[in-house]
């Protein structure tokens, strides 16, 4: 199997194997520090839609596009290498919830030209910062039933889900993103559609660019919503031979530990990203979780220390402090070492 050779982001599997890799912080926790109202995230363009639009990050992208190039650039400064494109929910099928399905492609058009220009900014010949394009799982489970009486019943299909995938993929590569991560996955089969999407959109564009996968454990059972360990995810994803694998949200570093060393064991030929919550919710703090900045990276120290992670970052109740100290914190120690595999595997 020949090496993948990728027509953006092309100087990142180099960087990975010298360095960790910092991924930005938690999104929807800097835009609370913005204290929005429902006029502001209307803008003028939207203020006499129909429905309640607080809460829709996404559409930030199109009425307040300073306020996340102002966190994009917040999180470059505090040391990021890579940002996401403000794109978690920006599907068709997400941004049905407020009846604005119709404005996905051009949330993820111009959310990746924010970032695009954020980290146009930052770069510099020896430090190039990469734009992240975020494909979220979407509120909606291809294997778990939302009805408790019916365990036949689903509310949407793979079908659905790979379209909207297609669909989203299409735009923000289109708005200049250099990777593209299938995050937070809490339903495999919901990821396999989105794989099986993107995958399709490189055989139909000639385009491939590096893809990171990442899961998410929801509980100490070890598994992620739909039943499976981290062993059993990660053989069922790597036929899309990710550039990494690893996982996010839920859990902070702490319980998530365990986890992170089965992935690091079963992906040996993968890099590992890790980018947990900032510990567990907590109403009294600033950022509604437990752990601030120095607690985080001493965490995500002691992965690196073991050699278990390549790229760190911060999910849900991270800030730019958490990443600058996560940075500061792991700067001086060597990534984890892959092994020539699956991934770089050359055709005899």
């Amino acid at each position: 199997m020949k090496q993948l050779i990728y027509t953006r982001g092309q100087p990142l599997p180099a960087i990975l194997e010298k360095r960790i890799v910092i991924l930005d912080g938690a999104m929807g926790t800097m835009i609370q520090r913005f204290k929005l109202s429902e006029a502001q995230y209307r803008g003028e363009r939207f203020k006499d839609f129909h429905k309640d639009v607080k809460g829709n990050n996404e559409l930030l992208s199109l009425t307040r596009p300073d306020v996340i190039a102002d966190i994009h650039e917040s999180y470059l400064a505090a040391g990021a290498d890579m940002v996401e494109t403000n794109t978690f929910g920006a599907t068709t099928v997400a941004q049905a919830d407020y009846d604005m399905a119709d404005l996905a492609v051009e949330m993820n058009d111009e959310s990746a030209r924010i970032a695009r220009a954020a980290c146009d900014k930052f770069s510099t010949p020896d430090k190039p910062r990469f734009v992240v394009g975020a494909l979220g799982p979407t509120p909606k489970t291809a294997s778990i039933s939302p009805d408790v009486n019916d365990p036949g019943a689903r509310n949407t299909s793979f079908e659905e889900l790979r379209k909207a995938y297609y669909e989203q993929t299409e735009a923000l590569v289109r708005g200049g993103v250099d990777v593209l991560l299938v995050e937070t996955i809490f339903d495999t089969l919901n990821a396999k559609a989105a794989l099986f999407a993107i995958d399709e959109y490189f055989e139909n564009s000639g385009e491939r660019l590096p893809l990171i996968v990442s899961g998410t454990v929801t509980d100490a059972s070890g598994r992620i919503l739909s039943g499976q360990t981290v062993t059993a995810f990660w053989h069922s994803i790597r036929h899309a031979r990710p550039l990494a694998v690893g996982l996010n949200c839920a859990l902070g570093a702490a319980l998530m530990r365990p986890y992170i060393q089965e992935l690091s064991r079963v992906a040996g030929d993968t890099f590992i990203s890790c980018y947990p919550n900032a510990g567990l919710p907590n109403p009294m703090s600033d950022t509604g979780f437990d752990e601030t900045p120095e607690v985080t990276s001493r965490l995500l120290r002691e992965f690196a220390d073991e050699g278990l992670v390549n790229i760190v970052g911060g999910c849900c109740g991270t800030t730019p402090e958490h990443i600058g100290a996560i940075h500061r914190a792991v700067e001086p120690l060597a990534p984890r070492s892959i092994q020539r595999g699956f991934f770089y595997k050359e055709a005899a």
